[in-house]
């Protein structure tokens, strides 16, 4: 029986068109995934709102799926408006207000080479309460980060801008590197000595009114947050701007954040500097980003998105596919609790 303490009310899965209960096991040892890491997956989240789960961004995840896969060479068995539906169906089985979705596509059992070329292309989409990825008090109170001397992976090597679930194996060991010496989160630099992302995350600066954020050409997944997050600065009144980010720049800036479907916006309060490893941990240079707690815009993009996600702004509905195809329905079918927004979510939008 696996234990669901991580993955808190996960029920059933779906797998290849059916529903599977989340005991059952669906993919062999031998799978060429297991061994090479050869899948491509979405991070998606959906929120409690008024009118039943509302998956953010659905279409624009389902679409840069679409174009991972393409980078790996899979054919998907599947459209995307299937997908999609699949998507709320796991929804709707799991009764669920909020959670994480994850589709994951790869290459299943077959032969066992490099090349997989007797291995189907096969899906599951699955999904269970998740909560905020690095704390719940991070959103308030920001996070520690640790600028690492490695590089992110180049565009001239490989695709870095999409989701090869191989490409996380270099995320794995960094992220977990940071947290075991004591940090909340990693930051890595590019081939250029510039900054790159987050192990699963895109980085955003403030200077004045300006927020920026770096290109894929800078080694970094062209994340939905991201742009979310420039899109909504520039709605606020702020200039929006996407270029190269020096490391002196990302350490003398005036605010800092963190992006992504996992981490949200969440605000960035302390760099310590470990590029130089001849030193000890003792000796390496901390820098607080600002004042060394959450900026003022940063604050101010996260409440607005906080509001979007969670269907209280109607100007951005269209960003919302909600599980249920009625309010009724989802009240109906979620009659354990009332309708609304989760306990401690940010209301001012």
């Amino acid at each position: 029986m696996f234990d669901t303490k991580n993955f808190p009310g996960a029920k059933q899965y779906w797998h290849m068109g059916k529903l599977y209960d989340w005991d059952t096991r669906e993919i062999h040892t031998m799978s060429h995934v297991v061994h090479y890491g050869s899948s491509v997956f979405e991070g998606i989240r959906a929120y409690e709102s008024s009118r039943g789960p509302a998956i953010f961004r659905l279409q624009e995840h389902i679409d840069r799926f679409f174009r991972s896969a393409a980078a790996i060479n899979m054919k998907v068995p599947y459209t995307k408006e299937e997908i999609i539906e699949a998507c709320r169906l796991v929804m709707r089985e799991n009764r669920l207000h909020s959670a994480y979705i994850r589709p994951n596509l790869y290459y299943g059992y077959g032969n066992l080479g490099l090349t997989p070329r007797a291995c189907p292309v096969e899906l599951s989409i699955a999904c269970w309460e998740w909560g905020a990825y690095l704390g719940a008090e991070s959103l308030q109170t920001g996070v520690h980060t640790l600028l690492l001397p490695w590089k992110r992976f180049h565009p001239s090597q490989i695709n870095a801008s999409v989701k090869l679930g191989g490409l996380y194996v270099q995320s794995n060991i960094f992220a977990t590197e940071a947290r075991r010496m004591g940090y909340d989160e990693a930051v890595f630099l590019n081939l250029e000595d510039r900054i790159s992302e987050g192990p699963g995350e895109n980085i955003l600066i403030v200077n004045g009114r300006t927020v920026k954020t770096n290109a894929k050409e800078e080694s970094v997944l062209e994340g939905i947050t991201r742009s979310t997050a420039l899109e909504l600065a520039e709605a606020l009144g702020y200039k929006a701007e996407v270029g190269p980010i020096t490391v002196e720049e990302f350490l003398n800036a005036d605010e800092a954040f963190f992006t992504g479907t996992a981490a949200e916006i969440t605000p960035i309060t302390k760099v310590t500097d470990s590029r130089d490893r001849s030193l000890g941990q003792n000796d390496w240079k901390v820098y607080l980003i600002g004042e060394g707690r959450p900026g003022r815009i940063t604050m101010e993009l996260s409440r607005l998105y906080a509001g979007i996600v969670r269907g209280r702004v109607p100007e951005y509905e269209h960003w919302l596919t909600y599980a249920y195809d009625s309010v009724e329905e989802a009240r109906r079918t979620l009659n354990a609790k009332p309708l609304g927004i989760a306990k401690g979510a940010l209301t001012r939008y």
